[in-house]
């Protein structure tokens, strides 16, 4: 990657070329208790900046209510069409008639281990039927989200469900929330922010040198726009019975995330913690079809 292509999102976020950008955003928001209450926890009182909704899991209902309690959080849609533990699992919202190809033999979604299995069947029209039924579930609790995104989806899964889901985003007034620099060239061509570096995924972290990595990882935050996608939970029955062998990822995010330490390092560090709500307003704001010089 190129200077010019380092510094990009923090011209289009109106920021100097050495300003170092960084989204805290913790996932999974509503698919659980424990976490609905981590995240809510460390929205308020911690260093993350914005979350994602799953719209089709059991707790998302407690999730969009605490939203519309608390209209100043930022959050985007965790568009679900994957079920990644075995026995914690969810439906679309769309009938199954309409969109076969989205769930299995038992009519939940595809589990992670099956994904390429899914991938080489999916619809990609009824695809974008439940994708659309998700978001206008957000709309119709009268909540308005910044960004979309995917659970277990790496980009997408697919180069055609990575477009189709850009199309959404800016069809929605939304940002995308884009997990590699490649996979954003496209993007950055047309003059919208995306991530400048790599997306770091908490489960990627040792759990015994956890809070020392976070530290670390701030302490060394390049310039330009990172971000970290988070997963806090609680350390309660519910977490550990939804995720038997790594629930502990979660509350260690948590026990990070409303620490003093990452409070003080961000603050001497001078890093600029973001929600997406800028980068919304710089993909509202772009003239579909134009071209940034490169």
């Amino acid at each position: 990657m190129t200077q010019a292509d380092e510094s990009q999102a923090n011209r289009l976020l109106k920021y100097s070329d050495d300003a170092r950008l960084l989204i805290i955003n913790a996932d999974d928001f509503g698919r659980s208790h424990a976490s609905n209450e981590a995240t809510f926890r460390a929205l308020k009182a911690g260093v993350v900046s914005s979350t994602t909704l799953m719209v089709p899991c059991p707790w998302a209902l407690h999730a969009m209510q605490l939203l519309s309690e608390h209209p100043d959080i930022a959050f985007g849609v965790h568009l679900t069409v994957v079920c990644d533990v075995p026995h914690y699992r969810c439906r679309p919202l769309t009938s199954r008639d309409k969109v076969p190809s989205l769930v299995d033999e038992s009519g939940f979604f595809y589990a992670t281990e099956r994904i390429p299995e899914w991938l080489a069947q999916l619809k990609l029209g009824e695809l974008e039927v439940e994708f659309r039924a998700q978001i206008e579930a957000v709309l119709a609790a009268s909540l308005r989200s910044t960004h979309l995104d995917w659970h277990c989806l790496y980009n997408g899964g697919r180069a055609d469900i990575f477009e189709m889901t850009v199309k959404l985003a800016k069809e929605y007034g939304l940002a995308m929330r884009v997990f590699d620099p490649a996979a954003g060239e496209g993007l950055r061509r047309q003059g919208l922010p995306s991530n400048d570096h790599n997306v770091l995924d908490s489960y990627s972290l040792d759990i015994a040198e956890k809070s020392a990595l976070y530290a670390r990882a701030l302490r060394e935050l390049p310039q330009g726009l990172s971000e970290w996608a988070v997963h806090p939970a609680l350390d309660t029955p519910e977490m550990q019975a939804i995720e038997p062998q790594s629930w502990r990822v979660r509350v260690t995010d948590f026990d990070f995330l409303i620490s003093s330490q990452a409070h003080e390092i961000i603050e001497q560090e001078g890093i600029v913690l973001l929600s997406y709500k800028p980068l919304q307003k710089a993909w509202q704001e772009r003239k579909p079809g134009s071209e940034t010089s490169r």
